[in-house]
């Protein structure tokens, strides 16, 4: 039962104030314990400064000063994009590089500097994308000591490659600003979501660092921090939550920037360029000290630090004049005595501060101490604002430290009351959050029950950790409600690509911006490229919003797609008498058959108005085809009444307009269409659902099936279930390691169409299955006598070549497709056609499909040096969560059709380390005797190093084998079978697969004599018998910009191993930034103006060695790629492939669908040339006459 905290009237001038920050509240218990602005001297540079630097005597900018805190703006943006209204005009450089989710602030950058807009000096800004992290932080620190005001922006291990140059920024004094989305640290796994993880571990820097808690506070903390770091010539990191800050629109007041050029300290920027290294003031600076000097010059720096919390109080004062918001470096929210108190920083402080009115209203005495300045931690500033009457605190940090003795906040503040002899008081730390764990109010008014028990240390909240007993029992806290009287709360279903998230983020932008609610949306997604399950959530009401978690009572639900209304508890959240909207073909008696009984159920006791409307239909019809967003976004605010009926019509029509205007007249109609439809459209098209009341007693079916894979049934369908947060911590392998071929169990059945096979026009050429991107349409063979234990609906023609004689089939797995249709254009026969995927799933392609994969594999019976006959072997890449139409994925799966049952794979982050390695859903299998790709991720940046040790490894323990094998030999051990093949193995042991063919006999052979000690140790190594294929793979990113060291080093090593370029010319997996694989005058992201430069020449570098294989390859010549591939996996030294691969962020006028022709057309023009350089050959170099690339060296 829902527990509403006090009257309407507080609880909305909560929810003002938590924006605001003005900290007042309509109740006086909520007053910080001092209400008056913090005093503090007024001085625009540091004392420090003053002393340590000699003041230059500018020419003083003669401007107004006068705060017109009015000028401000309303607008609904996200947390990326107010730090970087700030960064941006506060800066004159700005050096970015692409890495979730701080990737937004230097996209923004870039299109301002390709608007020309100017920053509050005048100028454009000049941004420059580097080559990484690293780079990034070496450029800035240029900048710097020639004089320049700049910044950056990044995240996780983006920020840890800054941490060198870090340390030279501080130690040299130099003024700048960090922006970070604070995110996890990749450790047993890679998250991209919410920790503290990576700030935590630059705190030893000598950076300042000032955290924000809310999208406002982003805006406003990011300038403090530019003012305050000119004040005091310390640099400073700013951070607020990834994701959960980063992502989330809010409708917050910008500050024009004309106001901001009043808060610059002049005599700051003066000084900053006096201090420069200029020839005409020369100097030098980052000298090599000794010992003798060393440790004084270290703490010569001391003073800049000492007085550094009263200037960045004194900025927050001077800040607070400008935008009507006063903020403190510890800002206290609860009742003025009160007894227990939680300290934190970061998004989950205004989850806190709900819990703390929930509780007041109850006559609790709770507080709630919000951290903002953190470093230099101020041990004044902190006593000053915690209450006196505090007897119990609870310290929660967002970041684990496995081996300290505390987490690092916790450390701070019991460090800071023992040094005060406060030894009293009882503390306690804990973890919250970590990979943006969603933190609602039930979980902290668990921290409040546990801290009231003076409960154990170190605890965690938000999971379940049945192996050390650190949880607190949150599932045992009343469910509340705590967004402020008013909020309409609303969630969206959406499958990714359909312009769900798209067309909920216009929408919140809309009322936002043109009306007087407040506003709010996060989105959320799951790991799948493509294709895979998204929810929106917004909120909209009469005050500000900044409940920062997931909605969790809702007043309206649209399932966009039919088939999560059958697998995910999203009615679990509504409201009684809320709006569930579904869009489905179901009639009402298909309802009671498609909808769980579970669902059904809570239709009635909710008393849910449930509306039903075929968006796909009336889409098609009007010629949107599976792009709903439009029209499903007009039935939103049709049946919502968040705007008047012509009021919301007309900003849908003009948002279309801005939207879609670039892409002609015809889709502007069209979407406008879909929104006259919505409105004007009567029941035929919003269809209300009369639920039947019996409903209410349905009974459940049974359970699922068991897989008999236990981590199937019992880790993996739960997370696809969305029911992974209810995971215990007993249930997961330590050090994240998890099984292969577990994605033939999704069966996430997302395509609308799918394709069928016309065997009458077939040739069997087998293209469909190569150009594939999910391996979902395969050639079979099966004997007559398998055939007649087939359904009756398993369709074949007689086989031709090598399987004459059996009987051939193409077919389809109607429920892992994803209606890419790239198979039906690339079939040179017709084929193959599109029909709805219901119609496929009755006419049994489903059972004919289990039927398939069930006959034996017969890809022994062929060469699969061949096109054709490589789609005979079965893939061991199967199934992931690529986009549809996907030009990475086919490359990969060819793979492991000529080498996967011995390749070892290093992937570099990036797209092919989410489609290839998402946790649970693992798309590598493996053949009938469980064997496959071992596969592993490290980082972005090392990717190619991490693959060399691989390689070095395997050939060091296969050397150590060899070994063992001679002394068999020589000492004549054993019997003869084992003494022969031991002598084939070391003969063919390095060739290809041909130890294939006997090393079953070889193993069978070492088993009957392992008794004998030197047998029995090649016993114990026989994994490393088969002769191991090592591929290094990833994007052209890391090939061309991050990983290009060390792949240059790698290449040059002569070891034998191979490297896979999946070269979509763009950073893919962060959103499509230019790499150096863009071509010149290319538009993408980081690149708006047009690509600057030509395309990195990254094979003609490789030749330059001369021992290096080298091919150029494309799916618009298959053979080429498969002979390119077994040379290079072949040839005894490094290889290098190059693989074209068209990609969703190009935005191809065809799509996806015609993927393989654009990779054709590639070719003829000469935009990608197809070569092969095999160092083993005696080969001609002729200059190419081509006039796009003159110095191209063609091979032939």
């Amino acid at each position: 039962m829902a527990i509403r905290r006090g009257v309407a009237q507080r609880s909305a001038k909560l929810a003002e104030n938590a924006t605001r920050r003005t900290i007042t509240t309509s109740s006086k218990s909520l007053e910080p314990k001092e209400n008056e602005i913090p005093k503090v001297p007024k001085r625009s540079i540091s004392t420090a400064t003053k002393e340590a630097f000699k003041e230059p005597h500018g020419t003083p900018l003669e401007i107004d000063r006068s705060p017109n805190p009015d000028s401000q703006f309303y607008q609904s943006v996200d947390g990326s994009h107010a730090t970087a209204h700030v960064a941006y005009h506060l800066s004159d450089t700005a050096f970015i590089y692409p890495i979730t989710p701080s990737s937004v602030m230097g996209e923004l950058s870039d299109v301002w500097m390709a608007q020309k807009k100017k920053n509050v000096f005048g100028q454009v800004v000049d941004v420059r994308e580097m080559q990484s992290e690293a780079g990034a932080a070496g450029a800035v620190h240029g900048a710097l000591v020639a004089g320049s005001l700049c910044t950056t922006f990044t995240a996780s291990q983006g920020l840890l490659l800054m941490i060198p140059n870090m340390y030279k920024i501080a130690g040299e004094l130099l003024p700048c600003v960090i922006h970070v989305s604070a995110r996890e640290v990749a450790g047993q796994a890679l998250s991209i979501f919410g920790g503290h993880g990576d700030v935590m571990a630059v705190k030893q820097t000598g950076f300042a660092m000032l955290s924000s808690h809310t999208v406002q506070e982003a805006h406003d903390m990011a300038l403090v921090s530019h003012v305050a770091t000119l004040k005091t010539s310390v640099p400073f990191v700013h951070f607020f939550d990834g994701f959960r800050t980063s992502h989330e629109v809010n409708k917050i007041k910008l500050l024009p920037p004309a106001e901001m050029l009043k808060l610059i300290p002049f005599e700051a920027v003066q000084l900053h360029w006096s201090r420069s290294l200029n020839p005409s003031h020369p100097t030098i600076r980052g000298t090599n000290q000794g010992p003798d000097i060393f440790f004084q010059n270290v703490e010569r720096a001391n003073p800049f630090y000492t007085d550094l919390p009263d200037i960045v109080q004194e900025t927050m004062n001077d800040v607070a004049k400008y935008i009507g918001r006063q903020y403190k470096l510890f800002s206290y929210v609860g009742a003025a005595d009160a007894t227990d108190v939680v300290i934190l920083m970061g998004s989950g402080s205004t989850t806190v501060q709900e819990a703390v009115s929930c509780l007041q209203s109850q006559g609790k005495k709770v507080g709630a101490l919000l951290v903002h300045l953190y470093r230099p931690w101020s041990a004044k500033h902190f006593l000053a604002a915690l209450p006196k009457t505090t007897k119990r605190i609870a310290v929660l940090d967002r970041v684990k430290e496995v081996a300290a003795v505390g987490e690092p906040l916790y450390v701070d503040v019991s460090t800071t009351l023992r040094e005060n002899a406060m030894n009293d008081l009882f503390v306690i730390g804990g973890r919250y959050g970590l990979g943006s764990k969603d933190f609602v109010p039930e979980h902290a008014l668990a921290v409040f029950t546990h801290l009231a028990k003076q409960g154990h240390n170190r605890f965690t909240v938000g999971i379940r950790d049945d192996m050390t007993h650190s949880s607190i029992p949150y599932w045992e806290e009343p469910r509340v409600d705590t967004v402020p009287e008013g909020t309409r709360q609303c969630v969206f279903w959406g499958i990714g690509s359909d312009g769900t998230v798209g067309a909920n983020r216009s929408a919140v932008k809309i009322i936002g911006d043109n009306t007087k609610l407040m506003a709010q949306a996060y989105f959320s997604f799951d790991a799948f490229k493509s294709g895979g399950v998204t929810s929106s959530h917004l909120r909209f009401g009469p005050v500000p919003i900044t409940s920062q978690y997931l909605v969790t009572n809702a007043d309206y639900i649209a399932c966009h797609f039919a088939e999560y209304a059958r697998k995910l508890p999203m009615l679990n959240i509504i409201k009684e008498g809320g709006v569930f909207v579904l869009n489905s073909r179901w009639t009402i008696e298909e309802m009671e058959k498609e909808l769980p009984a579970e669902f059904r159920r809570l239709l009635v006791q909710r008393k849910v108005k449930f509306y039903n409307v075929d968006a796909r239909k009336i889409c098609t019809n009007i010629g949107l085809g599976k792009r709903i967003n439009m029209l499903m976004q007009a039935v939103f605010f049709k049946l919502s009444g968040v705007l008047p009926e012509d009021q919301a019509s007309a900003l849908l029509k003009k948002s279309i307009e801005h939207e879609y205007g670039k892409k002609g007249k015809k889709v502007v109609e069209m979407n406008q269409k879909a929104v006259d439809v919505a409105f004007q459209g009567g029941n035929d098209i919003i269809q209300e659902v009369q639920v039947p009341a019996h409903w209410a007693n349905a009974q459940d079916g049974p359970a699922p099936p068991s897989t008999g894979h236990d981590f199937v049934d019992k880790i993996m369908r739960p997370m696809m279930g969305f029911r992974g947060q209810d995971l215990p911590v007993s249930a997961l392998t330590p050090g994240g390691v998890f099984p292969v071929g577990t994605t033939q169990y999704a069966k996430r059945a997302i395509a609308a169409s799918v394709p069928v096979w016309k065997p009458n026009n077939c040739t069997q050429c087998n293209y469909c299955s190569f150009v594939c991107p999910h391996a979902v349409i395969r050639p079979f063979v099966c004997t007559d006598s398998e055939l007649e234990k087939a359904p009756g609906t398993y369709e074949t023609r007689k086989a031709k070549g090598d399987f004459a004689g059996f009987n051939y089939r193409i077919q389809i797995a109607p429920k892992d497709c994803t209606g890419c249709e790239v198979c039906v254009n690339v079939c040179p026969d017709d084929a193959l056609a599109m029909i709805p995927l219901q119609k496929s799933l009755d006419s049994g392609d489903e059972k004919n499909w289990d039927f398939a994969i069930s006959l034996p594999e017969r890809g022994n019976m062929t060469d699969r040096a061949s096109v054709k006959g490589s789609q005979f072997q079965k893939p061991l890449l199967e199934f992931s969560g690529a986009c549809e139409g996907c030009g990475e994925t086919p490359y990969v799966k060819l793979l492991t059709q000529l080498f996967g049952e011995r390749m070892m794979i290093a992937n570099a982050t990036g797209c092919s380390s989410i489609w290839g390695g998402t946790a649970g859903l693992a798309p590598y299998t493996t053949n009938h005797k469980g064997q496959g790709p071992a596969w592993g991720n490290s980082l972005f940046e090392d990717n190619a190093e991490y693959g060399f040790g691989m390689a070095v490894a395997t050939a060091q323990r296969r050397s150590r084998v060899a070994t063992l094998a001679q002394e068999v030999l020589d000492k004549k051990l054993g019997d003869n079978n084992v003494q022969k093949l031991l002598g084939q193995w070391l003969r063919d042991r390095f060739v290809g697969d041909k130890t294939a063919k006997y090393i079953d006999q070889l193993v069978d052979a070492l088993d009957a004599n392992k008794s004998i000690p030197e047998i029995g140790r090649i016993y114990d190594e026989k994994d490393m018998l088969p002769n191991i294929s090592q591929w290094i793979i990833g994007g052209d990113g890391w090939a061309n910009d991050i990983g290009f060291g060390g792949l240059d080093h790698v290449l040059a090593s002569g070891q034998n191993l191979n490297v896979l370029v999946l070269d979509t010319e763009m950073y893919s997996n962060t959103g499509g930034q230019a790499s150096k694989s863009s071509h010149l005058g290319s538009v993408s992201k980081f690149a708006l103006g047009g690509k600057k430069s030509c395309k990195k020449a990254l094979g003609e570098m490789a030749m330059s060695y001369g021992n290096v294989y080298v091919a150029s390859v494309s799916h618009g010549n298959m053979a080429h790629c498969v002979k390119a591939m077994l040379e290079a996996e072949s040839y005894p030294g490094a290889s290098l492939i190059m693989c074209y691969a068209p990609c969703i962020e190009h935005g191809l006028r065809t799509g996806m669908t015609k993927m393989v022709q654009e990779a054709e057309a590639a070719i003829d023009c000469g935009y990608w040339p197809l070569y092969r350089f095999d160092p083993r050959l005696d080969i001609t170099l002729m200059p190419s006459r081509s006039s796009l690339q003159p110095n191209l060296l063609f091979i032939t």
